[in-house]
């Protein structure tokens, strides 16, 4: 085994802490079976912490993007969105802003995307909006919201789902550009909409500028992708319909 070899597999020891290896590195170094227990190692501490990220994502029940049907959306750019797997708009902090009616896939794609950054190593958590603005409106004001917040800021990667459905009350608005700006150019927030910018006033009627402000700070090194298609949930209850009347009529 060649020095430098020697050196590779120190830093591997060293990055696992494996401080009583390290420790008497000179009488462990040349033995056969260091290298295969650094690999063991390496290994099995891969596995625990995607277990981990995967745990901590909460993403439920997802799909790979191989089964999106693209022939479905009257409007995607397939091109744009198969080269966010690249991830590297975690690298850049630049949030996702997919923009579409309910039922369009939006977050088919979102929790494939966290998906793909928790095997690639980087921290994701999924949420709804709804959830994620009752959570924080819930804690008082003070050190208890700012924890709340900071816990929000931790991931590397956050989806807020569904951001839209239902008009806000109180200082939702305020809340979420607090946390919005936290992030902003340091990790990316992957968000799903089903209003157009012009539209969200409508869903922080109690804070309009405070909209205005969020959106700027959202969309500024953003990927923003449009889908436009009809509700992909309906078509598969029309076909599960059929497919049953279908069946009944065939016993009769």
């Amino acid at each position: 085994m060649t020095k430098s070899s020697l050196d590779v597999l120190r830093e591997r020891a060293q990055a696992l802490r494996l401080w009583g290896v390290i420790a008497h590195w000179e009488k462990v170094a040349q033995e056969p079976w260091l290298r295969k227990l650094i690999e063991y190692e390496e290994q099995e501490r891969g596995r625990r912490g995607l277990e981990r990220r995967t745990r901590t994502a909460r993403l439920g029940r997802l799909k790979p993007l191989p089964e999106f049907d693209w022939s479905w959306p009257r409007k995607v750019d397939r091109e744009q969105i198969e080269g966010l797997f690249s991830l590297e708009f975690v690298k850049e902090a630049a949030n996702v802003i997919l923009v579409g009616p309910s039922g369009t896939g939006k977050t088919f794609i979102a929790k494939a995307l966290a998906h793909q950054a928790v095997v690639a190593g980087y921290s994701a958590r999924f949420i709804t909006a709804s959830e994620l603005l009752n959570d924080l409106a819930s804690q008082p004001v003070g050190s208890a919201l700012t924890r709340r917040i900071s816990r929000y800021c931790r991931p590397q990667v956050l989806v807020i789902d569904e951001l839209g459905y239902l008009a806000s009350t109180g200082n939702r608005a305020d809340l979420l550009f607090e946390l919005v700006n936290r992030r902003y150019q340091e990790k990316p927030i992957v968000l799903t909409t089903n209003k157009a910018f012009s539209e969200w006033a409508d869903v922080f009627p109690e804070n309009s500028a405070c909209a205005v402000a969020l959106i700027d700070r959202l969309v500024h090194k953003a990927e923003i992708i449009s889908i436009d298609a009809d509700s992909y949930r309906q078509k598969e209850a029309k076909e599960r319909a059929l497919t049953r009347k279908k069946a009944k009529e065939k016993k009769r």
